[in-house]
């Protein structure tokens, strides 16, 4: 029992070590893919190229808008879409980790249940996982 427990803390500490030494590369590589995608631009608008094919990819230029609130203006924003008929686009959101946090303190002091007044409006389950750090030596 005692050597299972431990084999699978080696593997799991090894795989974490695998993930986050991925995650670094990934980093790497979406940093590259960045740089390389800009010369690219340019040098496709440079030589006013809007597409061409390369073995077997076509590769082409487009281009597209993104658009974000203002913070200091948010409520503006969503005022003056509500006024031009666009409130479609408003969505009310609540962050998933500031409402776990709040759910687990509503529980903390409701004698560990759930207050009645939540029940039914949020889902609410406990994940047992293991954590990780050095040992003090």
């Amino acid at each position: 029992m005692q050597n299972d427990m431990f084999e699978l803390a080696d593997r799991l500490k090894s795989l974490k070590e695998s993930k986050k030494e991925a995650e670094d590369a990934l980093k790497v590589i979406n940093a590259e893919i960045e740089q390389v995608e800009l010369k690219l631009v340019a040098m496709m608008v440079n030589e006013e190229t809007q597409s061409f094919n390369r073995s077997g990819t076509t590769f082409y230029l487009t281009t597209k808008i993104y658009a974000s609130a203002i913070g200091a203006s948010k409520e503006q924003l969503y005022e003056a879409l509500r006024q031009n008929g666009y409130s479609s686009l408003i969505y009310e959101t609540v962050n998933a980790n500031s409402l776990s946090a709040f759910v687990k303190e509503q529980i903390a002091e409701n004698g560990d249940e759930i207050p009645d007044w939540l029940k039914g409006l949020v889902n609410v389950f406990e994940k047992t996982t293991v954590t990780m750090r050095k040992a003090a030596r």
